[in-house]
This record gives C-alpha cells, sequence and structure tokens, in this order.
C-alpha cells in the first residue's frame, strides 16, 4: 500500500483541521502527519471531531490507515497555538516539521510528500528567508529549477516563474529556463502521470503572443524558438498561443498540460474552474510532492467550516503518481 507523509503547515490555519477531518474517513494508503500532537488533540476537540492520536517514532512501521486514527510524528510548537492567530514564535516549527518529512521521504521510508498551507509572511517575519514550498524543496533536494504545476480534474497547467514581481517577469524568461520548464515538464509528465506522449501547450507572454512582435519580442526572440528547438525533438507542443484563447474548451481536447508564464496568467483560470478540488504538484524533485491549492484560510481555522477536498485530492494525485494506485 502506498505510504505518504503529510505535514498541516502553519499551525494557526486550516491546515490541522483538513487533516482531522480527512481522517474521519478511510484512506487506500498508509499515512502518517509529522505535527504537535498537543496542537492536534486541542484542535479536534475544538471541532468536535474525535480522534484515537497513534504516536511513532520515525523508524516506526505505519500500518494502512483506520478511519479515526490520526497517526502522527511529534514534533513541538514553540508556543501553544490559537486557532486563527498567527505566532512568529512558531515559524521554525513549520520548517522542522518539512525537514522531518522530507526526510522520510528521501531515506525512502515513505513515498511521497503531502502538504497543508503554510503563510510565508509570518515566516518571513520570523527573520527566516522563505518564498515557499517550491522554492524551498529545491534548495533542500538540490534541485536547480523546479517547476509548479496545479491540476484539477483534466486541466493541468504549469508555470515558467512563480512567486515574482510581475515587473521581473520578462527578464526571467530565457531561452535556458524555458527550455529546462519545457523538458522537466514534459519529462514528468511521462514518467509521473504515465503518459506515453504529452501534449503541452505554451502560452505567449504578452497579449495576442505578442501580435507578430508588435505588442513584444518575447515570443520571437525566446519562446518561438525554443518551441520549434524541442518540437524538432518530438515533443508535441503547440504555442506562443494567446492567453486568452488558451483555456477555451476545444483547445484543452487535444491538451494534456497547459504551459503559463507566470502566476497570475494561468492559475485564476484553473482555481476558478477546481478551487477546493486542485491540487499543486511541484514537478522537477526527486520526490513526489504534491500540496492543496489554497491558503491558510485564518478566518475559518477552528470553525469547522473548512473544506478538506483539495487535501483529499492531493492525496489521492500522490497516491496515483507512486504507481500503486489499483
Amino acid at each position: 500500500m502506498p505510504r505518504l507523509v503529510i505535514t498541516p503547515g502553519e499551525p494557526a490555519g486550516i491546515g490541522p483541521d483538513i487533516c482531522i477531518k480527512l481522517v474521519q474517513e478511510q484512506v487506500p494508503a498508509s499515512i502518517i502527519f509529522v505535527a504537535d500532537p498537543k496542537l492536534i488533540q486541542q484542535r479536534a476537540e475544538q471541532l468536535a471531531l474525535d480522534i484515537q492520536l497513534d504516536i511513532y517514532n520515525v523508524e516506526d512501521h505505519v500500518p494502512p490507515h483506520v478511519a479515526g486514527h490520526f497517526p502522527l510524528i511529534p514534533v513541538k510548537t514553540e508556543k501553544t497555538v490559537t486557532a486563527g492567530t498567527l505566532c512568529k514564535e512558531n515559524a521554525d516549527y513549520v520548517l522542522q516539521t518539512l525537514s522531518c518529512a522530507l526526510d522520510l521521504v528521501t531515506r525512502g521510508r515513505f513515498e511521497a510528500l503531502v502538504t497543508g498551507p503554510v503563510h510565508k509572511g509570518i515566516i518571513n517575519d520570523a527573520g527566516i528567508a522563505f518564498s515557499g514550498h517550491t522554492e524551498w524543496l529545491a534548495t533542500r533536494t538540490n534541485c536547480s529549477l523546479p517547476v509548479m504545476m496545479l491540476a484539477s480534474n483534466e486541466l493541468r497547467v504549469a508555470l515558467v516563474t512563480t512567486h515574482l514581481p510581475l515587473n521581473q517577469v520578462s527578464k526571467s524568461i530565457t531561452d535556458e529556463r524555458l527550455e529546462s520548464v519545457i523538458r522537466t515538464l514534459h519529462a514528468d509528465l511521462s514518467t509521473k502521470f504515465h503518459m506515453t506522449n504529452p501534449r503541452i501547450r505554451i502560452c505567449g507572454l504578452n497579449p495576442h503572443a505578442g501580435e507578430g512582435g508588435h505588442l513584444g519580442q518575447e515570443e520571437n526572440n525566446v519562446i518561438e524558438p525554443v518551441i520549434r528547438r524541442l518540437a524538432a525533438e518530438g515533443m508535441d507542443l503547440t504555442g506562443p498561443v494567446p492567453a486568452d484563447t488558451a483555456f477555451i474548451p476545444d483547445s484543452l481536447l487535444d491538451t494534456d498540460a497547459i504551459l503559463a508564464m507566470y502566476h497570475d496568467q494561468g492559475l485564476p483560470v484553473l482555481k476558478h474552474a477546481g478551487f477546493d478540488h486542485a491540487v499543486n504538484i511541484t514537478l522537477g524533485l526527486p520526490i513526489i510532492r504534491t500540496s492543496v491549492d489554497h491558503g491558510t484560510a485564518l478566518e475559518l481555522a477552528g470553525t469547522g467550516k473548512a473544506n478538506s477536498s483539495s487535501l483529499q485530492a492531493a492525496i489521492e494525485l500522490a497516491i496515483m503518481m507512486t504507481g500503486r494506485d489499483e
């Protein structure tokens, strides 16, 4: 049975809530959480949900999940957690849980990492440079260029650039970066998503994909040459296409993934189509990593209103990516 390790993320957010909700049902895998047991027990009581905490250490065998049980490797928070209230003293706790979970996967104890939402701002407020899970995992696994992709049902959207100010996007789309991202996307769709010859539709950067150079030269100078070169190797690539028509239903019929040039070019469409059940995947890593597609939703923490469907989808996708989802 697949073995997954899960980090709830920011302790004051809805990460603990959705994990507690998740374990109420059967999960077709061996799962374990890395979290503070006191936090989990207190939040379960706040949500009026019964759980059985099962404490393990990092070398223990973890059996298949049983509904109502919360298997856990303990890592303590620095300060007592209040649902909905950030505390920068607990920022290092978030990174400790990630470090423990990543170690379990890289050592082969577990097959995939599933992450809950973190709050980048409070981690930076604590004096820890942190731009997101994607970049942190890339550094820790010596991955030079990770690729962020979100997936919802049959729609998959990958990004050439991720968490950058808009005024830095154009200069970041270099020949070398674009080629590397396309190669990573193609390789992981082939191996981790088990596609024979993935069909990738690539957006232009500018309106109307540059309008033949009248609305920008990035398409002429970078995007088109890279597409031609990789298509000549046999990759099934289409583009650059105008982003405003890339997502229409007819275009998606022969598309396995869309490659957007920047964060807000592609992700608003995907989240509109599949919020609450979309999944964030980091491609290019030597491990399988999936995540929820939403933030910490502090205002919902402890209220019982948080929806766990994105976490459920992230777990289902991680199981599929292990290749043992039968």
